[in-house]
């Protein structure tokens, strides 16, 4: 297949612009590890990852959560008995249906989620302040661009009362454990 034209300066190389997000992804996963450092002994990547999905979306049920994450039910009962242990989460009767549980963050867990995301927010900033203000567009565009095509939403902004996802939830595909 013939390359595109395109304008002097523009990169059209696919393995060139695959080099350079995997290059970004390095960092965003520095800066993700950076921001559960303060909570790294309480609360795994995975298990965080539980508690985002279940501050996104509210009380849940486990097999929902189990498919979100892509894992099997067991690892995610495991998952969220950690998480109850730890205190970031609790199980509640589902008041439409007394014989479901469902699952939900503590005020404890809801600070957890909102403090990591505030340290990783801070840290970005840091970073993105140290760009130009035309790089800064330029990113915006590009990465709007790669989170449309990739099919992730765009994040809420910071003064949203919404919650701010961190990402890693998929559309759900057959369980498999993790």
């Amino acid at each position: 297949m013939p390359k595109r034209e395109v304008p002097s300066g523009a990169v059209d190389d696919v393995d060139a612009v695959t080099r350079a997000v995997l290059t970004a992804s390095r960092l965003l996963v520095a800066v993700s590890a950076r921001s559960l450092a303060a909570v790294e002994e309480r609360v795994t990547l995975a298990q965080f990852r539980m508690l985002v999905v279940l501050s996104t979306r509210g009380a849940t049920k486990l097999v929902a959560l189990a498919d979100l994450l892509q894992v099997a039910p067991s690892t995610a009962m495991r998952m969220v008995d950690r998480l109850i242990t730890a205190g970031l989460a609790d199980r509640q009767a589902n008041p439409d249906d007394r014989r479901e549980t469902l699952l939900r963050l503590t005020d404890e867990g809801r600070r957890t989620v909102e403090d990591v995301t505030a340290r990783r927010r801070a840290e970005i900033a840091g970073i993105v302040e140290r760009l130009t203000p035309a790089q800064r567009l330029a990113l915006v565009e590009a990465l709007a661009a790669f989170n449309e095509a990739g099919g992730e939403p765009p994040a809420p902004v910071p003064d949203d009362a919404e919650p701010h996802p961190l990402g890693w939830v998929v559309e759900p595909t057959p369980a498999r454990d993790a």
